[in-house]
This record gives structure tokens, C-alpha cells and sequence, in this order.
């Protein structure tokens, strides 16, 4: 996840053969007269890698809709018969894909709603204004590195050396007071999403010991361990060198406090599938578990799934992606009742962006922009799709050409400020997390309560 961008100032290193990855977290001492928050909310991030093509997450089940879908995704189109139905508070009818089942439920159950056409803007921006002023669009559209990146920090023209959930922790790692445990993690790697000025994640390896391993309470391991300790500590003279170590350092001193917190705590009743993003969200269910032992109040995690991708093989990499995502999600939401926050936590998806309508050649799709998002939690407005579903119509008044590529009518900035929001993040700072907020009519899109 371009880690040459972040540089080694700006990353956890693994600590050992496993584990906990240390960070630079200074923020907190920059607002001694702000007191800190008694009420537990997490924000979990889970970034789509590939571009995930939610016109298959989502179809409009109405006659008109669905024969526009299925007339221009032909090969693509998935059977009317098979959708998942849904209908929204204003009684529109839609289709979840076939392996959506556990999303299809807590839709019903209102724990969940969609966000339609979301994407990078610098502005507000319809169809005549990108065709004639390109210099209007975000910084390189349909690029993986590019479209990451402006997802994550939020920045939509020019390079960003932070995220906007590691300014979001700027502006709010207060709140967790006298807690020295990050208020940030990643489950997924390095992550720019986690950056912030002051703030930095702490990173853990799901399923990996934590911390430096090798060592025990004898004598000579606690000698070896000092040893380690006083070389971390000398003063090498080469700026870099000296951060590497500072990091690491810290990384070593976040180990223990995980490790220490977790230690004798009960083992997770809920059922995790056994793959990669059941993997990640067992382990942040395992970290807000700790949350008192920790000291945090706030926390912000980072994960992923990969391989959204889908130039060939659309429909069956597709089915095995859903599925993944869907039983991960279902289960992070029992986990999450299991603990009694529910309430407190809110998940969403991000992605490089969405896919082309209008199928290629090869049984798959190339890059687009605006895209369909789900957003998880009991404090989630659910049981309804915030936003305007774009027109299904190749060349209309939606799309960037003439491909199905939906200019977004919801812009990044208003998706990450309503959930900022929610986290605690008072209006008037929105700016400092949100640069281009001012630009769209609304910083609040209505989905949280």
C-alpha cells in the first residue's frame, strides 16, 4: 500500500515475528484544557482495494431501472430473480447481490444503510462542467494509486502526507485524556488513512504474537532486552535512524500495553469466518473488548480486503469478494452485541472507486469513479439508501463518457464529515479534517443518528 510514499517516518515497523507495529502518537498533549469524552465510539474503516464495482452491490429492482441495468451490463447483469430485495423508508425497491445475505438482514433490521454515488471531488461537478473544464475533476481519475490515496486522505487535487482519519484523530485524541495506547490502529499494514500531523497509528498483524518475542522473565532475557533497549536509545547522529528508532521504541511500549490489556480477558463467543477480512475484524472486536484496560474512548481502526480489481471474471471473483465481505460483516456486528457497543461502533466501506457499466470483453469491467458504500452500526439511520442513485444510462446525465462511469453526486469530504461527526468532531473544525468542505452544501448527509 505505497509504502514509499509514507516513508519511514510516517510507518509502524513490525516488531518481531509478529505483531505490533509502533507509532509517533504525541497528540493529546495539545489540549491539556480539554477534557476528555466518557462515551465509547469507534470509528472501522474497510477499504475495498481494486475498485469494487457496486453496480452488482446494488440494482434498482423497478421495471424501468433494472431493464436499463441488465439491457447495458448484458453478460454482467445478474438475475432479477436472484437479488436480495430491499426497500427504502421512501418505498424504492432494490436488489443487494445474491451473496449479501447477513448485509440483506441487518439492512431490514435498520443497522445498516447504502450511500449512493460517493467519490472524490473537489467540488460539486455535473456532466457539462467535466466535459468542458477537466481541470474542475479530481487529480488523475480511474488511477488505483491516485484514487487510494484521495480516498483516504480526503484530498482530491494535490499529494497529501495525511489521511482524514489521522486528522480526525488531531483533532480528537483528547478525548481518550491520560490513555498513552494510540487512539488509531491498522489491521491491514501501513495505511495513509491513519496519518495524521501529530497522531500516527499503531499496527498489529491479526492472529501474530504481539510484541518482540524470544525474550522470558529470566535473567539473561532481561539483559538481552536492556541491551536492545540502550541501542534503541543512542544517539546515532542520522535523523532518520534516530526516528526508526523512536518508532520503534514505541512500538515496543504499545506491544505491552495490548498484550498486558488482553491478557485474561475472555475469549470472543462470536464466530469469525476463517479469511482476511474475518481475520482483521476478529482482531479489532478483540482490541474494543480491551478498550477500559486501554484507556480509549476513541478509537479509529483501518482494514481491508483486496481484489475488487475485476477487468476479467467479474461475476465469480465477485461472488467469493461478497461473500467474504457479507460473513465478515455479519459476524463483526454479533461480536459487536456480543460486547454491548453496537451502538458505539460504526464500520464503512471505502474503495478505489466504482466500475464501468457497460461490461468490457474479457467478462469484467474497467475503472470508473462514483460508487455505491455500506455504513454498519446501531447508530446507523438503517433500513435506507442516503443520496441519488445515478440514471442508468450510457452518455446520460450521470455519466463521465460513455461507459457508465457515475460522476458522484456525494463527494468523499461529506461522507467522511457526517461520520466525523457522529465521532465527535465539532463543526467548526471540520475544515482542519475536511479541507474542501466548505465547497458542498452539506456536511451532515443524514445517516447517523
Amino acid at each position: 500500500m505505497n509504502f514509499t510514499r509514507r516513508g519511514i517516518l510516517q510507518t509502524g515497523v513490525a516488531i518481531g515475528a509478529g505483531a505490533l507495529a509502533g507509532t509517533l502518537t504525541r497528540f493529546g498533549k495539545l489540549s491539556a484544557l480539554t477534557a476528555p469524552a466518557n462515551d465509547y465510539r469507534a470509528l472501522v474503516c474497510i477499504f475495498l482495494f481494486g475498485g469494487n464495482d457496486s453496480n452488482n452491490l446494488i440494482v434498482p429492482m423497478d421495471g424501468n431501472g433494472y431493464a436499463a441495468y441488465s439491457q447495458i451490463r448484458k453478460n454482467l447483469a445478474l438475475a432479477q430473480n436472484t437479488l436480495l430485495e430491499i426497500t427504502t423508508a421512501g418505498g424504492a425497491g432494490f436488489g443487494l447481490h445474491p451473496k449479501l445475505v447477513a448485509t440483506q438482514a441487518l439492512f431490514k433490521s435498520k443497522n445498516l444503510a447504502l450511500v449512493a454515488n460517493v467519490g472524490t471531488l473537489v467540488r460539486p461537478l455535473t456532466r457539462d462542467q467535466y466535459l468542458n473544464s477537466p481541470a474542475l475533476a479530481p487529480i488523475n481519475l480511474f488511477s488505483h494509486a491516485d484514487q487510494q490515496a484521495e480516498w483516504q486522505s480526503s484530498i482530491a487535487q494535490g499529494q497529501s502526507t495525511t489521511g482524514w482519519g489521522g486528522r480526525l484523530a488531531d483533532q480528537v485524541g483528547y478525548m481518550n485524556g491520560g490513555s498513552t495506547f494510540p487512539t488509531m490502529m491498522s489491521v491491514s499494514g501501513n495505511a495513509l488513512f491513519t496519518v495524521g500531523q501529530q497522531s500516527r497509528a499503531t499496527a498489529v498483524i491479526p492472529g501474530s504474537p504481539l510484541g518482540l518475542q524470544g525474550f522470558d522473565n529470566s535473567a539473561a532475557s532481561q539483559a538481552r532486552m536492556n541491551a536492545v533497549t540502550q541501542l534503541l536509545g543512542l544517539n546515532s547522529g542520522a535523523s532518520l535512524v534516530q526516528q526508526a528508532n523512536l518508532t520503534t521504541q514505541q512500538g515496543i511500549k504499545n506491544a505491552a500495553l495490548l498484550s498486558q490489556a488482553m491478557n485474561g480477558a475472555p475469549a470472543l463467543q462470536t464466530q469469525f469466518p476463517k479469511s482476511t477480512l474475518g481475520d482483521q475484524l476478529l482482531e479489532v472486536a478483540k482490541v474494543i473488548q480491551v478498550r477500559q484496560q486501554l484507556g480509549n474512548v476513541r478509537q479509529i481502526f483501518f482494514c481491508s480486503l483486496g481484489g475488487f480489481d475485476t477487468h476479467t471474471n467479474q461475476l465469480n471473483e465477485q461472488d467469493t469478494l461478497f461473500t467474504e465481505l457479507d460473513e465478515s460483516l455479519g459476524a463483526f456486528y454479533r461480536a459487536l452485541q456480543e460486547l454491548n457497543v453496537e451502538g458505539s461502533v460504526t464500520a464503512f466501506t471505502e474503495s478505489d472507486f466504482s466500475r464501468t457499466l457497460q461490461p468490457n470483453t474479457n467478462g469484467g469491467t474497467d475503472h470508473a469513479w462514483g460508487s455505491h458504500h455500506i455504513v454498519m452500526g446501531g447508530m446507523v439511520k438503517g433500513g435506507d439508501l442516503f443520496g441519488t442513485f445515478p440514471t442508468l444510462a450510457l452518455g446520460g446525465p450521470n455519466d463521465a463518457g460513455a461507459e457508465g462511469r457515475w460522476i458522484p453526486s456525494i463527494a468523499t469530504d461529506q461522507y467522511g464529515a457526517t461520520l466525523s461527526k457522529w465521532f465527535g468532531l465539532p463543526s467548526n473544525l471540520n475544515r482542519a479534517v475536511f479541507p474542501n468542505i466548505a465547497n458542498f452544501p452539506s456536511a451532515d448527509l443524514g445517516f447517523m443518528s
